[in-house]
């Protein structure tokens, strides 16, 4: 394995991507999260990840929603703007957040259909990754092979190159530290609409709160029938050869370093973080 600057560089230059996760435990296995969920567009999160979401706001966990778009496409109403529907479907999203116990909700504000990837858009992102702090992010999957939306596929990317390694690293947009902001490591990663899930979410006691958080989303969906809803989101769970009433993420983990932890520990402790010359081996390269 090629060395860079005395360190080890890790497979594929990503840090920790890839790890069994498997072998980890369960994510809030030691509490509370702080949990930031970025999807594209208002109705996006609901329709894929409420349940979970339902059920980790009940568990004491703290849930933040990010949408890059208002939503100002998606509609057949005749004469209807798209300035008038993405004030229609930004209170359709802060209503589904406060059926499931969200605590805020921040609309990005760009066109619907033509978010990119961009330095503005990573720089805004990891702004507040630093402000909100998340454990956990949750986002859609950017590489997924089969057809994409493009603001699903560059909003994905776009959080995942926030993650790693802008965030982590001062000398990304150092104007935040002019506003007290500092360095921030988000190492679980939940990705929605992977082809290969690996963890799974048990949503059994949530699917009526999952339900009226689409339902929610007035303006997008064909029925306001609750009861056929619901019924036909537990008929699914039933299905045989499936995985019940659950929801699925790609879980990716991204390793914190030796020499990451021990920098963390020696500066809780008040003593003196290693110095950067760290014995090879002491954690893989930053890039």
């Amino acid at each position: 394995m090629p060395r860079i600057f005395g360190r080890k560089q890790s497979p594929g230059g990503f840090e920790g991507f890839g790890e069994d996760v498997t072998k980890l435990p369960p994510i809030g296995h030691d509490g509370p999260k702080t949990l930031m969920a970025i999807m594209a567009h208002p109705d996006d999160i609901d329709f894929g990840s409420s349940g979970s979401i339902a059920r980790w706001c009940s568990e004491g966990w703290t849930v933040y929603y990010v949408l890059t778009t208002s939503g100002d496409k998606g509609t057949h109403e005749p004469g209807l703007t798209g300035q008038e529907l993405a004030a229609i479907r930004e209170e359709e999203q802060r209503q589904a957040a406060r059926v499931l116990g969200v605590k805020e909700v921040f609309f990005l504000g760009y066109e619907d259909g033509f978010v990119g990837t961009d330095r503005e858009i990573r720089e805004r992102l990891v702004k507040l990754f630093r402000v909100y702090k998340p454990d956990v992010v949750l986002t859609w999957d950017g590489f997924r092979a089969s057809f994409n939306h493009n603001d699903h596929r560059n909003t994905g990317i776009a959080v995942r190159d926030a993650l790693f390694p802008a965030v982590r690293d001062r000398l990304y947009f150092p104007e935040h530290t002019a506003e007290g902001l500092g360095e921030w490591r988000v190492n679980e990663i939940l990705l929605v609409g992977s082809p290969d899930p690996n963890y799974f979410v048990d949503v059994s006691g949530f699917i009526e709160k999952k339900a009226d958080a689409i339902l929610a989303h007035a303006s997008q969906v064909q029925s306001h029938d609750r009861d056929a809803l619901i019924k036909q989101m537990r008929d699914r769970g039933k299905r045989a050869g499936g995985r019940g009433l659950v929801e699925s993420f790609k879980r990716v983990h991204m390793r914190t370093s030796e020499r990451a932890r021990a920098a963390e520990e020696a500066q809780r402790n008040g003593a003196t973080a290693p110095s950067a010359e760290a014995p090879v081996g002491a954690g893989p390269s930053r890039h």
